[in-house]
């Protein structure tokens, strides 16, 4: 009996070893990139860096101020055009969830978020693009605006989807309108699902090139106008990064420093959020 006790606690140990060693093996490839990136891109990171703008082929030094400005902008767009329309098809589907309508409607946002990215891309350039006769930021605001869809659909059905329908039934018994209750007791219960989804959204088109090649295609200048051209951090790298120049390598690897920093901040500031405005019953 003893030996058999000792047998089974020594096998429960080893298979707890090899589930903390898998875990940890997980996020050596994370701890190594940043290292890499970090170790490239830290000494090439300074205030010149962020305010000056990119210096012609030949010329030493240089900044990412336009691919900052440029990134800032089409991604705030893109929010602007996905955010509330996100948040008002995760609030359908989680209020009609047998409905033949909203099974489609998921259906579609399943399919929607496992579309690869230049798919998207090339299809917001005969969209916007070709018509327009011109690459815009605008157009790259669509593409990524598409592309965060379906997470903050999901995001909102799902924290929708755990309120108990004794809030709704509360507000509407006190004579409240359906859409008060839904602005003023669901969406507020929930807000910490649909807020991380849509800071999870905007980390994941923050990195976003492909669509980006097709739509803003990039501008050496500053810019502010999201009807033309626009250069941005991703586009930045892929570019400076394939020259056959050292100066533009080195932008690109503090570029990508900036990048990464931005990515984990946003995954950070969800995680606070979550634990912060949990979904409130």
């Amino acid at each position: 009996m003893v030996s058999n006790i000792k047998y089974r606690i020594g096998k429960s140990n080893f298979f707890k070893g090899l589930v903390i060693f898998f875990s940890v093996l997980c996020t050596v490839p994370l701890f190594v990139i940043l290292f890499y990136i970090f170790i490239q891109g830290f000494s090439k990171i300074n205030w010149h860096f962020l305010v000056n703008l990119p210096k012609p082929v030949g010329e030493s030094g240089g900044g990412i101020a336009n691919a900052l400005m440029g990134s800032l902008l089409i991604v705030f767009c893109a929010a602007i055009i996905a955010i509330p329309i996100g948040v008002m098809g995760g609030i359908y589907l989680s209020e009609h969830k047998k409905s033949r309508l909203a099974n489609w409607c998921r259906l579609s946002v399943d399919v929607l978020q496992g579309t690869p990215s230049i798919v998207t891309g090339i299809v917001v350039y005969f969209w916007i693009v070709k018509p327009l006769h011109t690459f815009s930021a605008l157009s790259g605001s669509v593409a990524l605006a598409i592309m965060m869809l379906p997470i903050v659909v999901r995001s909102t059905e799902e924290t929708l989807k755990l309120l108990p329908s004794s809030l709704k039934e509360a507000g509407l018994a006190l004579g409240l309108p359906y859409h008060k209750v839904i602005l003023r007791i669901i969406l507020p219960c929930g807000i910490s699902g649909v807020l991380s989804g849509i800071i999870l959204s905007i980390a994941r088109i923050a990195g976003e090139t492909a669509p980006l090649l097709f739509t803003a295609f990039g501008n050496p200048f500053f810019s502010t106008n999201i009807l033309k051209p626009m250069q941005s951090l991703p586009l930045l790298i892929f570019n400076y990064a394939t020259s056959p120049y050292d100066d533009w390598h080195n932008l690109a690897w503090g570029a990508a420093l900036i990048l990464l920093i931005v990515v984990l901040l946003l995954n950070i500031i969800t995680k606070i959020t979550t634990r912060r405005w949990k979904v409130q019953f």
